[in-house]
């Protein structure tokens, strides 16, 4: 008789396992630096950000350069989750700014994690050879 809750949580525990391993982080993709890092960008000029992992965001401007931020410390589920919020006073987004992982609860969005930035690296994104 006691077999049987115990068979059920361990499938239970398998599943859920399962589920986690179809997520792996993947590396982010390969960028030569083409500049010193800045500690701020202008967000009028921010026409894009990509989320590569827990720790790195790349942002493009409307000049089409791309700056990668890594953030100093990982970010729980910004890497899953690909979005986030930040709140600045600044026309710019700095490296002393936060953002908010967003996540979808019940078909709304909640808060999540709240992480500091790093610097903003202009870099080129190596394009992968096919």
């Amino acid at each position: 008789m006691r077999k049987l809750p115990l068979l059920i949580v361990a499938s239970l525990l398998a599943s859920s396992g399962a589920a986690l391993a179809k997520h792996e982080p993947k590396a982010p993709p390969e960028a030569r630096e083409t500049g010193a890092p800045v500690d701020c960008i202008s967000i009028s000029q921010i026409r894009e950000s990509r989320v590569r992992s827990d720790q790195v965001i790349d942002f493009r401007t409307s000049t089409n350069k791309w700056y990668r931020n890594t953030l100093p410390n990982s970010c729980p589920s910004l890497g899953f989750e690909e979005r986030f919020l930040y709140k600045t006073s600044l026309s710019q987004l700095c490296s002393v700014d936060i953002i908010t992982v967003l996540h979808t609860a019940g078909g709304s969005l909640t808060q999540g994690a709240s992480c500091g930035l790093g610097k903003f690296q202009p870099v080129e994104l190596v394009k992968k050879a096919k």
